[in-house]
């Protein structure tokens, strides 16, 4: 062999191993931007692309034709509002708004007669179809106020539950109106009834519990106030606001309702089971029922403190594969445990012992009320067991706390029924693991956020807990 030649082999063969490993990288380069490509387009055909079943448009599509594609024909009739004198907006989502529709409005005096009326006879629609309720059956109660859009699809969840059937379901209304009175008494699979608030900001317009003439602006400073003798001058809250009814009327529904429910209708007198506590705005898994009796029981086997249990969580993302069996133990946070929540007698009786507690608390929200009552007056505080996979999800895009552009927006809707149809291999286990949270930690007692710091709040919010059946 000739020297050169050997040289050039030998020179040569770094520069060949160097254009393979450059080769080798490019490969792998180019193998991992089209599996990234491929996975992006993957994942966007699974929240956008695929095809609702039984129509033609995408599932990710929140107009009212995929939503209603998602609904069994037989629900339709829930969902379809009868037709009036005078156009009524499908989907409008206040009922407040049937001024418009052409029929004459009552007038507060038949609005407070009929009130009168329905609370008196404490009818139970259908039992002649189902049976009378039984001391262990669930009760579930629906707070409403005027969004009937978010309403009609509660409903539509409800129905199709499995066991629904053996259910009371209550509305308790703080409105009056025939639209909602006809949507909800047309229910048909269940037993249900209807009771008013009857302190209402609509029967009360111009009086307490509504805003009087001669009440305090809420801006005002407590100097100007005792100068203007206005009602309520000596009672600002605890950040010097005079109050507002549209805000206070929503804790003294939610504990007048509880009230009614436990010691004041006939049908509860000798009740003992669970009662499931819902707003017009929520939507329900179908096994919802199945998982509330599972947490019941494993309350019994396994969790000895657990008072409260909660179907529902302010989560954004679930995981049914892993979570659908899981449930969280810890002490009871209003910002957290408060959707879908459910308790027996025993927990109701220990709350009213704090009535004066929840009722005096300077704060207009119930939830936030029930945890400073938890923390400052319960022998046994309030324990939760949470669903990691919920079954109690929050539709409404506007209510007391939040306003949105489009109020009537049905996103949220067309998202939870997306999230149920991927989840529903997943639901009706058959038991519960159960994690329990750290609760060595103290927890302070919080400042009350105000709104609720006139005594006649007081007053009428304790009384409520006085009255018998």
């Amino acid at each position: 062999m000739r020297p050169g030649r050997g040289l050039r082999v030998a020179m040569a063969t770094p520069a060949i191993g160097r254009r393979r490993t450059a080769s080798c990288l490019r490969t792998v380069v180019f193998l991992f931007l089209v599996t990234f490509v491929w996975l992006q387009l993957h994942v966007a055909s699974l929240s956008g692309n695929r095809q609702a079943p039984g129509g033609d448009a995408p599932e990710g599509n929140d107009s009212t034709a995929a939503i209603l594609s998602m609904v069994p024909q037989v629900l339709h009739k829930f969902l379809t509002p009868k037709p009036r004198n005078s156009s009524h907006a499908v989907g409008a989502t206040n009922a407040s708004d049937t001024a418009a529709s052409g029929r004459a409005p009552f007038n507060i005096s038949e609005i407070r007669r009929n009130i009168e009326r329905y609370n008196d006879m404490q009818q139970v629609l259908n039992e002649e179809l189902f049976g009378p309720v039984q001391n262990d059956s669930l009760i579930i109660v629906v707070q409403v106020h005027t969004r009937i859009i978010y309403l009609r699809h509660l409903i539509v969840s409800l129905a199709q539950a499995r066991d629904i059937e053996t259910v009371l379901l209550v509305f308790s209304h703080d409105y009056y109106d025939e639209e909602i009175n006809e949507l909800v008494q047309s229910v048909d699979f269940c037993k249900v009834m209807q009771i008013f608030y009857p302190y209402s900001i609509q029967t009360h317009p111009k009086e307490f519990p509504g805003e009087s003439p001669g009440d305090c602006p809420r801006n005002i400073k407590k100097e100007q106030a005792r100068d203007m003798l206005c009602n309520n001058a000596l009672y600002p809250d605890l950040y010097g606001h005079y109050r507002e009814a549209k805000f206070t009327q929503t804790k003294h529904h939610w504990w007048w309702k509880a009230n009614r429910v436990f010691s004041q209708l006939e049908v509860t007198r000798n009740h003992t089971g669970m009662v499931l506590f819902l707003e017009e705005d929520h939507f329900v898994a179908e096994d919802f029922i199945h998982v509330l009796r599972l947490m019941e029981r494993t309350c019994r086997t396994s969790c000895d403190r657990c008072n409260i249990l909660s179907l529902g969580t302010y989560l954004k993302t679930y995981n049914y594969y892993g979570d659908s069996k899981k449930a969280e133990v810890a002490p009871w946070v209003s910002s957290k445990h408060n959707m879908g929540m459910a308790f027996n007698r025993s927990t109701w009786q220990d709350i009213c012992h704090c009535a004066e507690f929840f009722c005096t608390y300077d704060d207009y929200n119930w939830d936030w009320s029930l945890q400073h009552i938890s923390q400052g007056c319960l022998e046994h505080k309030l324990y939760a067991m949470v669903m990691k996979g919920p079954r109690v999800f929050h539709i409404g895009e506007c209510g007391v706390h939040h306003k949105k552009a489009n109020c009537e927006s049905t996103a949220a809707i067309s998202k939870v029924q997306q999230v149920l149809k991927y989840a529903s291999k997943h639901l009706y286990p058959n038991y519960l693991t159960l994690t329990v949270t750290n609760t060595n930690k103290k927890q302070k007692l919080r400042k009350g956020n105000g709104g609720w710091g006139d005594l006649r709040d007081h007053q009428l919010c304790i009384n409520m807990t006085r009255m018998g059946r």
